[in-house]
């Protein structure tokens, strides 16, 4: 049976990351103030009333502001507003504070008509399945409402962007004076998302000559938002026109980073967290985690510098958990989203960026030599309407026809050979069945996922 929460916010993407909606459409004030005061009370229960919220470009940013910290006051929250920041910048800033949980109003790398709420606990770690259900009951139950006598206020952060910047200048083995001492050129694309509050002022403070596109932070996105190579084409153009050494793309959020190598060209988002490993492990050995979705070149890594590998379950706090269970050095998304444990367990395009200039400094050769010198895969990602039918049967149907494979079911249906796999899962942040395969050519990836979609397609 269905609960009267169910009922009344359909249209929704309710998943580990939040709560996500077109605007105007699912995503009303009327739903943010209710999820946001059912997190305040929520995250308030402990007698910590301490709750950060921080904002994407996204245009519709200021309006939900203005209404969670209504929502929030209203449950007798004091909330801590560091306004438009990365979403690394608020799980930093409530580990700061030490408050009860953070707000944080985007959604990612979502099309401009959406937005969403990002639902942070005490430990900086986005909310896990149990705690976001937990959360999520007060809607059924009744949200404790403050009285006129105990309402919460709201106090200002102006500090939380530079104290980030800090933080990632402060990691014990990023050799700033030498990074500095390169002078490395830098093209970078904020696809007017929030990347403009920090990661100009990061690459000048280690010495980079930066070469800026799409900067007004205004959310008013000329193009997908999310930094896949296929949308990066202004991006390799910027890095061929300039002779820069690298080009950095982030999402609105700016909890991912994706690269142009020196010679123009996008190779897709796989090699941040590749790369990042590569720098890590050198000076932190230790197990590597990322999610199901991930290539191959992140695990080859792993097996290169010879420490433990495992998949983690798609979504950043199922990655985060398994990273603190393991004692992970290194670990991430295959989106471009890294996480450093000695930073926070979040991703972090700034920490990403600082990295793959570390790379480029300890290697001392252009991005695309170390490209060129790995082994050859080809991703390729695709996506079906989400069938309202189960999707048991496929995977047992796939599992069937592919039996000398290697399956893991902890996330959908993943199906593993030595040298490609197929991964497919329905989305948490979108209505949809994502299908996503790798091999040494694009030629056999999309035979994969020909034969992955066969089965779905007759559900849709």
């Amino acid at each position: 049976m269905r609960s009267r929460h169910d009922m009344a916010f359909d249209g929704l993407m309710v998943s580990v990351s939040g709560v996500r909606g077109r605007v105007g459409e699912a995503l009303t004030p009327e739903v943010v103030a209710t999820f946001a005061a059912a997190f305040g009370a929520w995250a308030s229960r402990s007698g910590n009333r301490r709750v950060v919220v921080g904002r994407d470009s996204r245009v519709s940013g200021p309006m939900f502001t203005r209404i969670v910290h209504g929502a929030l006051e209203s449950v007798g929250c004091t909330v801590i507003d560091i306004g438009m920041a990365p979403t690394p910048t608020i799980q930093l800033a409530v580990e700061h504070h030490h408050a009860a949980g953070g707000l944080g109003i985007t959604a990612s790398h979502n099309p401009i008509e959406w937005n969403a709420l990002k639902f942070i606990g005490p430990s900086g770690l986005f909310l896990s399945a149990a705690e976001g259900a937990e959360m999520r009951a007060l809607l059924d139950t009744g949200i404790p409402r403050a009285t006129w006598d105990q309402l919460g206020h709201i106090e200002q952060d102006d500090a939380a962007v530079s104290r980030h910047i800090a933080q990632v200048l402060a990691l014990p083995w990023l050799d700033v004076a030498g990074i500095r001492a390169k002078r490395f050129r830098v093209a970078l694309d904020c696809c007017h998302g929030a990347g403009s509050v920090i990661m100009p002022q990061l690459l000048t403070e280690l010495g980079c000559e930066v070469y800026a596109i799409n900067m007004e932070a205004d959310g008013r996105f000329h193009r997908p938002p999310e930094p896949v190579a296929e949308n990066l084409g202004e991006l390799e153009a910027l890095v061929r026109a300039t002779g820069a050494h690298v080009g950095f793309a982030t999402d609105p959020d700016v909890d991912r980073l994706a690269l142009v190598l020196d010679d123009g060209r996008a190779p897709g988002e796989d090699y941040t967290l590749a790369f990042a490993a590569r720098t890590v492990l050198r000076h932190r050995p230790g197990p590597v985690v990322t999610n199901l979705s991930t290539s191959k070149v992140v695990s080859d890594v792993a097996a290169e510098m010879g420490v433990p590998f495992q998949f983690a379950k798609v979504g950043e706090v199922n990655v985060a958990l398994a990273m603190r269970d393991a004692g992970s050095t290194i670990g991430g998304e295959g989106n471009g989203g890294v996480i450093l444990p000695e930073m926070h367990l979040g991703r972090d395009a700034p920490v990403g960026a600082a990295l793959m200039l570390q790379l480029m400094l300890e290697e001392n050769r252009p991005l695309s030599e170390l490209v060129a010198a790995r082994p050859r895969y080809v991703i390729v990602k695709d996506k079906l309407d989400r069938p309202d039918a189960a999707l048991d049967a496929v995977y047992e149907a796939l599992r069937g026809a592919f039996p000398d494979a290697t399956a893991d079911t902890q996330d959908g249906l993943r199906l593993d050979w030595p040298d490609r796999w197929v991964h497919l899962r329905p989305s948490g942040t979108e209505p949809i069945v994502r299908v996503i395969a790798e091999a040494p050519s694009d030629a056999d990836a999309r035979a994969l996922i020909a034969q992955a979609r066969a089965p779905l397609a007759a559900l849709v």
